[in-house]
């Protein structure tokens, strides 16, 4: 199999949810599942804090075709799409051959609900600067549906707690309510430095280009996920729980619907 990268088309746009792609390659694991490779994709692979797009693959000339995708995932730069041919046959797995021209349906409700609790976990930083917990070094998010949640490193005096938790739902609501332009470019070291408030994480090596994420006129951060066009599509946001422990803050929060 061709090792080079597969193209992300969706790190340069972001809602975009049809494409047409090639096939590079078409294989069923060691695990039973079927896996297709192609040579760019619009499905964003589960990680990051981000769960996998869904859809379906189509090969262009044969419309009845669907490859049903149920998981992405990303292994050394190359995406798998696993999921299985819809109405199985002989006849629909002899066109799965290197080389054919296929068309990708992203679900898009699935899509924009992943996108808008990306990125609110994003506007969740801005917010803890605002509220004077500036000083919480960001860490990991996990933006899934079932209990989203921003890490920071430090903590919040227990008698702070309830108070910040207002503020920071106040605050998110008001940013949320004033919108702003999201947007997302590969960037030069300096650049992406500067539009991130003068300092990029330890894990971003000097002299790369990273992916930064500019959320209205906030400041910018690296991130390789999908979120909104504009910020006023997370609608709202409630900030349900803070725990704070062993010198590290979890803030829980949750979009509207």
């Amino acid at each position: 199999m061709d090792l080079n990268p597969t193209k992300l088309e969706y790190y340069h746009d972001m809602w975009k949810l049809q494409s047409i792609s090639t096939l590079r390659s078409y294989s069923q694991g060691e695990d039973g599942r079927c896996a297709v490779v192609l040579n760019s994709t619009i499905f964003h692979p589960q990680g990051g804090g981000q769960p996998f797009d869904t859809g379906f693959i189509a090969v262009s000339a044969d419309p009845a075709f669907k490859f049903i995708v149920n998981d992405v995932r990303s292994k050394d730069g190359i995406v798998f799409h696993y999921g299985y041919i819809e109405n199985s046959s002989d006849r629909f797995e002899s066109k799965l051959e290197e080389g054919v021209e296929v068309k990708l349906y992203v679900d898009e409700s699935r899509r924009k609900l992943n996108s808008r609790l990306h990125a609110a976990g994003h506007l969740l930083d801005t917010c803890m600067r605002n509220v004077g917990l500036g000083y919480l070094e960001p860490g990991k998010g996990y933006h899934f549906p079932d209990g989203p949640f921003v890490e920071y490193k430090g903590t919040i005096p227990q008698s702070e707690i309830q108070s910040k938790q207002k503020e920071l739902e106040l605050e998110a609501n008001k940013l949320i309510s004033k919108g702003g332009k999201v947007s997302a470019a590969i960037l030069p070291y300096e650049e992406a430095s500067e539009l991130c408030g003068g300092c990029l994480p330890d894990y971003i090596p000097k002299g790369s280009t990273p992916r930064i994420l500019k959320l209205g006129d906030n400041p910018g951060c690296p991130c390789g996920g999908t979120h909104v066009s504009d910020v006023s599509e997370i609608m709202s946001m409630k900030v349900s729980q803070i725990r704070t422990k062993k010198g590290m803050t979890k803030v829980f929060y949750h979009v509207g619907s």
